[in-house]
């Protein structure tokens, strides 16, 4: 290195290191109207919530179509005639800490809004309300939880699921052995492949898995529940400015009706890839929330 030209390297990296603080310090609003970009963390194959038709397209889904309308509402406050939207596709394990050093701006997907995960990120007010329980083969034999005794059963790592199987064999109430899928769809491919005999999860992602599989008739989901779960839109802590209007955003949308013309689009509706239709009617949870809007976690 040329040593002469080290005070002109060194004070290059000060005036980066600066400015990128800079721009941290004034918030994600800030972070935005410099960049004219917003990122938003989705997913490759939650049906409906966030999933894509192929490698090259961009994502949609139910959380999806709610953080465009937080995108609309970016760009009506910033004044800006257009944001451009990026997305990175997360997964249960990298979510948080992608959404925390800045790589994502919103996580829009199914994120379980839980106590823990407040002491990391703030959450938008709960969009959904899901049961964690098991998908299992109709023909396996399996009609409740107990039958999963002496049973393989798939989940996903990092997720709230695997969390409360393992408690249930601490407790002693089930006691199974745990396969552990890299994602959603992986830990489905478990169970349709015979690999696990049920798996656990959301009810409401079981209902989108089975629903484009091959021979949907073959599976069916448990009506017991480990526990209810809401699903939270996540931002990163510390950022007042932000939080309000992305909260005044869902709030907004709870409050109009509108979030309900979405959930008829996506749960009632045929969609994408295969027109099939989840037939997944609102629960009384659900209604709940769109009621008297919160953002309280497990």
């Amino acid at each position: 290195m040329d040593f002469k030209k080290l005070p002109l390297a060194l004070g290059l990296v000060f005036a980066f290191t600066c400015g990128a603080a800079s721009a941290q310090d004034g918030g994600t609003l800030q972070k935005i109207k410099e960049s004219g970009t917003i990122q938003i963390g989705a997913r490759d194959s939650q049906i409906p919530f966030s999933y894509k038709l192929s490698a090259d397209s961009a994502p949609i889904g139910f959380t999806n179509d709610i953080c465009l309308k937080i995108v609309d509402a970016v760009k009506a406050k910033l004044g800006l005639a257009k944001i451009e939207v990026r997305y990175t596709m997360l997964n249960s394990t990298n979510r948080i800490p992608l959404l925390q050093n800045g790589t994502v701006d919103l996580d829009c997907a199914t994120t379980t809004n839980t106590t823990q995960r407040q002491q990391q990120v703030d959450f938008a007010p709960s969009h959904f309300v899901t049961n964690i329980t098991a998908a299992v083969k109709k023909a396996s034999g399996i009609n409740a939880l107990g039958d999963l005794n002496g049973k393989n059963v798939a989940t996903v790592s990092g997720s709230t699921s695997i969390q409360l199987l393992r408690g249930a064999r601490k407790s002693g109430t089930i006691e199974v052995n745990e396969i552990a899928g890299k994602d959603t769809s992986d830990g489905f491919l478990l169970l349709s492949t015979g690999r696990a005999d049920a798996y656990v999860l959301d009810d409401v992602q079981l209902a989108g898995m089975i629903a484009s599989a091959t021979n949907p008739g073959d599976y069916k989901i448990l009506k017991e529940s480990l526990r209810q779960e809401p699903y939270g839109i996540m931002l990163r802590k510390d950022d007042p400015q932000f939080k309000a209007l992305v909260d005044e955003t869902v709030t907004g949308l709870m409050k109009s009706g509108a979030i309900e013309q979405l959930y008829t689009k996506w749960f009632l509706s045929p969609i994408p890839p295969k027109n099939a239709n989840l037939n997944f009617p609102m629960t009384g949870a659900v209604r709940e929330i769109y009621k008297n809007p919160n953002n309280k976690g497990v």
